[in-house]
C-alpha cells in the first residue's frame, strides 16, 4: 500500500531550509522538504540523524535556529503547538507518551481537546481498533506495547488533523504487531489525510511511503520516490557511504531490524 498524490499544485506541508539546534549540537541542517495532499511521505535514518527532531519542529515542539515551516499556504515557524493542533497538525510521538494512569477513552478524550470538525470520533477510533471498544475504562499501562501505540494514533486521529505525523511506530514493537499497525493505514489514508512518516525499519518505510527522504546527521543524503531509487543507493545514503553498493550480507536495512530503544 502506498500513498498518491491528490493534486499537482501547492504542498499543504513545506520545510524550509530548517536548522535546528540543541545546545550546542546541531540536529538538523538547512533540512528542506515538501509534502502533498495525500502522500504518504516517509524520513527514513539511523539513530542520530535529526528524525524525530524535525517532526517535534514541525509540530511545535523545538523552534528551529533558522527556516521555515509553511502549512497550507501559511508561515506557522513562530506558532504555538496547541495552535498548530487546530490548524491540523497532529503528531504520534515516539514512545506514544500516553497517560498510563489514565483509561483508554480518557486518553482518546485529551487527543480531542483542540479537535477539529472531520470525520474521526472516539467511536470511529474504536471501529478502526476492534478491541478497543470493550477496553475503553481499562488503564493504558495495562496494554501491550501495540494496543498502546494504536490508543496513541487513535488519539492524533480524533484531533482530525491534516496532516498526520508519525514517529518510529515500529519502535519496540514484534514484526507481527507493526504489520497490524502499517495495516490500518488505508483507512486512515482514505479520510483525506496527509502522513509525514519517520521509520527506522526502511523495508516497511519502503513499502507505504510515495516519497522517501533519507537524513544523515542532520543533512539531506537521499530523496525520491521509491520506485526512483535502488537498495544500494539507499544503504549508501543511511550509511553515508557515497559510491558503496551493497555486498552480498548487506541485507540489514531490508530485515526490518534497524529498530532500537533509543530515540533519534
Amino acid at each position: 500500500m502506498t500513498g498518491g498524490r491528490l493534486t499537482d499544485g501547492a504542498p499543504l506541508l513545506e520545510v524550509r531550509d530548517l536548522t535546528v539546534h540543541h545546545g550546542q549540537l546541531r540536529a538538523l541542517d538547512r533540512v528542506s522538504l515538501r509534502v502533498f495532499p495525500g502522500e504518504v511521505y516517509a524520513i527514513i535514518g539511523a539513530n542520530g540523524a535529526g528524525k524525530s527532531t524535525l517532526l517535534r519542529t514541525i509540530a511545535g515542539l523545538h523552534r528551529p535556529t533558522e527556516g521555515e515551516i509553511w502549512f497550507d499556504g501559511q508561515d506557522v515557524t513562530r506558532v504555538r503547538p496547541e495552535r498548530r493542533a487546530v490548524r491540523g497538525i497532529a503528531m504520534v510521538p515516539e514512545g506514544r507518551r500516553l497517560f498510563e494512569s489514565l483509561t483508554v477513552e480518557e486518553n482518546l478524550q485529551i487527543g480531542a481537546t483542540y479537535a477539529r470538525k472531520g470525520p474521526w470520533t472516539i467511536e470511529r477510533v474504536y471501529e478502526l481498533f476492534g478491541w478497543m471498544a470493550e477496553r475503553r475504562s481499562q488503564r493504558t499501562a495495562q496494554l501491550s506495547g501495540g494496543e498502546q501505540q494504536a490508543v496513541a494514533i487513535g488519539r492524533a486521529l480524533v484531533a482530525n488533523p491534516r496532516v498526520l505525523l508519525l514517529d518510529e511506530l515500529s519502535l519496540g514493537l514484534a514484526p507481527v504487531v507493526v504489520q497490524r499497525i502499517y495495516g490500518m493505514l488505508p483507512q486512515v489514508l482514505a479520510t483525506g489525510l496527509t502522513v509525514l512518516l519517520v521509520e527506522q525499519d526502511v523495508s516497511q518505510a519502503l513499502r507505504v511511503a510515495s516519497h522517501l527522504q533519507c537524513l544523515l546527521e542532520g543533512h539531506t543524503t537521499l530523496e525520491g520516490r521509491p520506485s526512483d531509487v535502488t537498495a544500494e543507493q539507499v544503504e549508501a545514503a543511511y550509511f553515508g557511504l557515497a559510491g558503496r553498493a551493497a555486498g552480498p550480507g548487506d541485507d540489514s536495512l531490508w530485515s526490518g531490524s534497524t529498530t532500537s530503544s533509543r530515540g533519534s
